[in-house]
């Protein structure tokens, strides 16, 4: 738009002194009698009453104080001040209109930046696939993400969107699913832990075990919710560690050492189960919950985020 009013500006500075106030609406109306070689075919071409484009032209040429064209009855021709005004104006015109096709383009490349505040637990596998995959699709995108797991108004902390968990997200924000639908929370330990300890049988031996904990900031440790078809456990086993959500996923290496049960996401252990580094700890009470959900203001969105928006549906789709 900075580019359209400068040459605004060079019209309105080249052309006419300060007394002129000649719109460029006004002058597209001349060119265009002039291109299509009359009223008639200007006013066709634009859309208007014949009328109109007579009563402009008159306008322009009152404005100006010379006459730009000679009218006959057949016919119509630029006068030597008409020429000369439209040889001037023609080019900035052309680029005028170039400026707002760019500008319209433009609307569909994604460029500028991204800014997402996220929590810890969709640093280690669910948010490097969608933003390598947003990368490969838009490299003119500068992201950048913050992790917090505190709440976070981020329409006044300036972000453009948000990853939260589903029953922390505010009614008034549109969410839409990333990574897993669901996802469980598992139970996991060294081999050289269950060895020593034993291999629990049912929730209520867990008290009698050492425990990973996990703590929100400034608030309480997570829960152990069990969950084996109707049934719950709330359990309270004995906590050997605790650790600060904004630690994400390092409370796996202090589990691989032995030092006790961890409570996680399922998907940050498949490569430990896998390898047999650590084993499962009651797979039958492994809860599910709603897995995470980007969110973002009920207002205009930027470009680049709906482009990433973009991503995170056609990921799901894929799933």
């Amino acid at each position: 738009m900075q580019f359209i009013s400068l040459i605004i500006g060079q019209i309105s500075n080249s052309l006419f002194s300060m007394k002129n106030n000649v719109s460029p609406n006004d002058l597209q109306v001349f060119l265009t009698v002039l291109n299509e070689g009359g009223f008639r075919a200007a006013a066709k071409r634009l859309g208007v009453a014949p009328s109109k484009i007579s009563t402009t032209v008159s306008r322009i040429e009152k404005q100006l104080g010379v006459p730009l064209l000679l009218r006959t009855t057949r016919s119509i021709r630029a006068t030597e001040q008409g020429q000369a005004l439209a040889s001037r104006i023609q080019p900035l015109m052309i680029e005028m209109d170039a400026a707002c096709l760019e500008t319209t383009r433009s609307a569909d490349v994604a460029q500028g930046r991204l800014k997402l505040n996220v929590p810890g637990a969709v640093m280690p596998d669910i948010l490097p696939r969608l933003i390598v995959e947003f990368q490969q699709r838009h490299s003119k995108v500068e992201v950048e993400i913050v992790v917090e797991n505190s709440l976070v108004d981020i329409v006044e902390a300036g972000w453009d969107a948000g990853i939260r968990y589903g029953g922390s997200i505010e009614k008034d924000m549109i969410s839409i699913p990333i990574g897993p639908r669901l996802q469980q929370m598992a139970l996991a330990a060294a081999p050289s832990y269950i060895e020593e300890h034993g291999q629990p049988e049912n929730p209520a031996q867990l008290t009698d075990h050492d425990a990973i904990r996990y703590r929100l900031p400034g608030g309480p440790l997570l829960p152990w919710a069990l969950r084996n078809g109707d049934k719950t456990a709330n359990v309270k086993p004995l906590t050997r560690l605790v650790l600060s959500v904004n630690a994400l996923n390092t409370g796996l290496s202090y589990a691989r050492a032995g030092l006790g049960i961890i409570g996680t996401f399922r998907n940050w252990l498949d490569d430990d189960l896998r390898a047999g580094t650590l084993v499962p700890v009651l797979p039958d009470w492994w809860a599910e919950q709603e897995g995470p959900r980007l969110y973002y203001p009920r207002r205009f969105t930027s470009t680049p985020l709906r482009a990433f928006i973009d991503v995170c549906r056609s990921e799901a789709t894929m799933r």
